[in-house]
């Protein structure tokens, strides 16, 4: 392909609102331009990333026997009713109206969409299990678009949907689709880790994201030589503690004037917050049963060195969102901010408390009463339903095996779950088994973000002068630089060396530009981060030699132009 034929549109400076270099690059090197607030055009050479990333995830797909199809953009409403979640999804659901006011959604996901597809269609167990998958444009209305493909508005993604007449049989393709995502992820020379995750507003059970390890990550995983999970799902090892526990010769009431904080609590006992319990109060957001939305108080409970993880708490609460409590609401729920306990609660107020603190003796907790905590409380006989992982697990924490966690910065790619049967019960989808009778599906849930890989492979590698492409994917292989092209014997060696590589298999960009000056080929080249370029320059007169440049180091060396076609074959023998 030559430079002069293609529209690349480089730019010297970055956009002002490009706070991460995926967004200032990608922009920069002429692969995406800016529509309006987190939409973006793809330019030839960002089409090009995109097609090569959609190629490779379906080859994979299809080889793990997903069936593709396409939905539409747009969703009747009925479908989103039927499933429960047209109130639940929040804003970030884009509602509209035709012309006969009819109610449509621009779909951010799909799940409703593939069961009505199904539901009808596949009638027995003998037709299951199926996977179908589509690489389609989606569309979230983001409250804080940013980060340029990383988090915009409209974003392309491949998304699949298993269906299956057993939960052995989900586990199966589970772990099918596991293993298609690390095929997919390792063919595009990503540095990544499966972790646990929680399965956020799509619900189910069993789930794993894929993250890319970058150092501009927005995401926090924890990792150990055996283990990895999000921070939203992360668990541990429970803690101990080697300071004395308090004794109290029976449980009592304890007069604390004004002690409102753990910090203040644990220097008044002179004891280890490890033996106090904190008290989060929060007011929740709830599915009122009749298509809207309904409020409550929730206190989560948590050793006093500890703080509880946001996603763990929504979970336990069945909140669609928490957020905090003013000083008014707290008190017109009937509790003493500063002096919360488990024991002892108006009955109206919902509470969870931590797993770690189950069965634990001789603790502090609030006594409900202002200036009052209690003293020597043994943490038993609250109903099962009370108990949840609420706790934020830290760097340093211990895994189940004891090593200690360390905390790494991750960007999200994939997302597989384990749906079971939430969608086909809500919207009626069932098969006949083998007695006859009607069944929900049960299904599984798979999805890449397509676009967002462009930006992600970007984040984990790029240095001050641009982009560095891995050689697995990239838009180009090989980067031909001619800095002056009206001497015609180079130049000829260029289209010579550029055809014979094509037809090699490799492709090949050639700056044949005869308006730009070497400096500025040199800096495109840099900037759009081909794995190789290949400089055609004084040398090739005076001594037959080429200047060889592996863009990832900016690594140059002299070689025979005679020499150079089977270097370049050697380096890229993988990827042909």
């Amino acid at each position: 392909m030559k430079f002069s034929k293609m529209f690349i549109p480089t730019l010297k400076d970055a956009p002002k609102d490009a706070l991460l270099p995926s967004h200032a690059l990608l922009i920069r090197a002429g692969f995406i331009s800016q529509l309006g607030t987190g939409l973006y055009d793809f330019l030839p050479l960002g089409l090009k990333m995109l097609e090569k990333i959609s190629a490779v995830v379906r080859e994979e797909m299809n080889k793990a026997g997903a069936n593709e199809v396409r939905f539409s953009y747009m969703t009747p409403s009925e479908f989103w009713r039927e499933s429960g979640r047209w109130n639940k999804f929040g804003k970030e659901l884009l509602r509209l109206n035709d012309r006969k006011e009819g109610e449509f959604v621009l779909s951010p996901t799909n799940e409703e969409s593939v069961v009505n597809m199904v539901r009808g269609r596949i009638t027995s167990y003998k037709q299951l299990p199926l996977n179908l998958y589509q690489i389609n444009l989606k569309f979230r209305d983001e409250a804080r678009p940013r980060f340029g493909l990383m988090r915009g508005r409209e974003f392309v993604m491949k998304d699949a949907y298993s269906f299956h007449s057993s939960e052995d049989d989900l586990r199966r393709e589970f772990e099918n689709m596991h293993a298609t995502y690390e095929r997919i992820f390792t063919r595009l020379g990503l540095d990544f880790r499966a972790v646990s995750a929680d399965s956020g507003a799509i619900g189910g059970s069993g789930s794993k994201e894929f993250m890319v390890l970058a150092a501009n990550g927005e995401d926090d995983i924890l990792l150990s030589s055996s283990y990895a999970a999000n921070v939203e799902a992360a668990i541990r090892k429970p803690r101990t503690s080697s300071s004395e526990r308090p004794e109290a010769n029976a449980t009592s009431k304890f007069h604390t004037p004004n002690i409102t904080s753990i910090e203040q609590l644990a220097k008044f006992f002179h004891v280890d917050p490890f033996y106090l319990v904190k008290a989060v109060i929060k007011k929740g957001l709830f599915d009122d049963g009749k298509g809207g939305v309904s409020e409550k108080i929730v206190v989560f409970f948590v050793r006093g060195d500890d703080e509880i993880q946001e996603a763990k708490a929504q979970n336990a609460s069945k909140a669609l969102e928490l957020m905090d409590a003013s000083e008014a609401e707290i008190a017109a729920a009937g509790l003493v901010a500063g002096f919360c306990g488990p024991k002892g609660l108006p009955e109206k107020v919902e509470f969870y408390i931590d797993n770690e603190l189950r069965d634990e003796e001789q603790m502090i907790i609030g006594a409900n009463e202002k200036d009052y905590h209690i003293i020597g409380f043994k943490m038993t006989g609250f109903n099962d339903s009370r108990w949840a992982d609420l706790v934020a697990v830290k760097e340093g924490d211990l895994d189940l095996n004891g090593e200690p966690l360390v905390m790494k910065k991750g960007i999200e790619v994939g997302h597989i779950f384990m749906l079971g049967t939430r969608y086909s019960e809500a919207m009626n989808a069932t098969y006949l088994d083998e007695n006859g009778k009607a069944q929900p599906f049960i299904m599984g849930c798979y999805g890449i973000g397509i676009s967002r890989l462009i930006a992600v492979m970007v984040e984990a590698s790029n240095d001050e002068r641009g982009i560095i492409w891995d050689k697995k994917c990239a838009p180009f292989s090989v980067h031909i630089i001619v800095p002056d092209v009206k001497n015609c014997a180079a130049l000829e060696f260029a289209l010579n060396l550029e055809s014979e590589l094509e037809t090699q298999g490799i492709e090949v960009l050639l700056d044949d530009r005869a308006g730009a000056r070497y400096g500025e080929k040199i800096a495109d080249f840099e900037l759009i981060g081909v794995p190789f370029g290949v400089v055609i320059g004084k040398d090739y007169a005076n001594s037959g030699e080429v200047e060889l440049i592996t863009r990832k180091g900016l690594i140059k060396e002299k070689i025979s132009a005679e020499l150079v076609k089977n270097k370049l074959l050697e380096l890229l023998k993988d990827e042909r």
